[in-house]
């Protein structure tokens, strides 16, 4: 478990390659530095990824130093990085994702000048803060998406848990766009378990379910790359997964998650960071459909667009 810190000139390359915003020569004076936490590695081309660009938009945005550790899952690393933080005068570090709500609430009595912030948990503590996302609305339009598009009437989510708010969201979705479709769910028990969600998605297959929304992180690109290798449809999550298969990925339901990581800390620099359970949703901007397959009539979309509007403005989803 190493400490990284974001040089500079590196992220100047970068941005510059990326066509980013320049990094402001200024730092405010009330954070000295952020870091973040992550379970696995940056390079996962999903979750993982997102957070990290999202440190890279704190840097360059807001001039603030940013530091980061890869492959911190236990409270024993936790605590041995937040103290080698809390020697760097780091005063905020975000934990992405849901193990870090448990391991702050812990700890954070002891690093009374640290504000602690972690995904989709639960949290204690005047100085610890869990974002999450809600995450059933992406759900819905993903399950009317997909009963509409269905040629069996067989429809499939293949979950990470059973806690994500996202499948019960998907099977009211489904009900809403097609009452006669009929909706699969299989869980993982894992964010990353490729190997058993291959599995789930072959039962599914034999069951002639052709479209599938696998809310995990770690498998989903996988998932895609099988539907895309037999015909079959799929929707991308957390990223805009166009890329993989336009005919095959009808669309994608997109957490802004480097968005989210600016939001928090514009927050948190304007001394308006609340501790406690925060929700952010689409009225928030971090929230969306990713790109349509031109697979999906014009007609299809243009439903789901306007849906999706209603929802922003009012906070409601379709009903019959």
């Amino acid at each position: 478990m190493q400490i990284h810190r974001i040089q500079v000139i590196l992220l100047l390359m970068v941005m510059f390659v990326a066509g980013c915003k320049p990094v402001m020569t200024t730092t405010p004076s009330t954070v000295t530095g952020v870091g973040l936490l992550l379970e696995e590695t940056i390079d996962d081309r999903g979750w993982n990824s997102k957070g990290y660009q999202g440190l890279l938009n704190i840097h360059s945005n807001l001039g603030v130093d940013v530091f980061f550790k890869e492959d911190v899952d236990t409270l024993d690393q936790v605590k041995r990085a937040v103290k080698e933080f809390s020697e760097d005068n780091i005063s905020l570090i975000f934990g992405h994702g849901r193990i870090f709500a448990d391991f702050f609430s812990e700890i954070a009595d002891e690093y009374p000048d640290i504000h602690f912030v972690s995904f989709n948990g639960d949290v204690t503590g005047n100085n610890v803060t869990s974002i999450h996302f809600s995450s059933y609305a992406m759900g819905f339009f993903a399950g009317m998406v997909a009963a509409k598009m269905s040629n069996s009437g067989e429809i499939g989510v293949i979950a990470a848990y059973s806690w994500q708010p996202e499948v019960k969201g998907f099977q009211e979705g489904a009900a809403y766009g097609n009452a006669d479709s009929n909706v699969h769910i299989d869980y993982v028990n894992e964010w990353s378990n490729v190997e058993k969600a291959l599995g789930l998605f072959k039962k599914m297959k034999a069951d002639d379910v052709d479209v599938f929304y696998p809310t995990g992180d770690g498998y989903t690109i996988k998932i895609i790359e099988e539907a895309k290798n037999d015909g079959l449809y799929a929707i991308g999550y957390v990223g805009n997964q166009s890329d993989l298969g336009e005919k095959t990925v009808l669309t994608s339901t997109v957490q802004h998650v480097d968005h989210l990581y600016e939001l928090v800390a514009e927050q948190y620099l304007e001394g308006k960071l609340e501790a406690g359970n925060q929700i952010y949703d689409f009225q928030d901007g971090v929230i969306s459909l990713g790109t349509f397959s031109s697979k999906v009539p014009e007609p299809i979309k243009h439903e789901i667009e306007d849906a999706v509007l209603y929802y922003i403005e009012t906070g409601e989803l379709p009903k019959e």
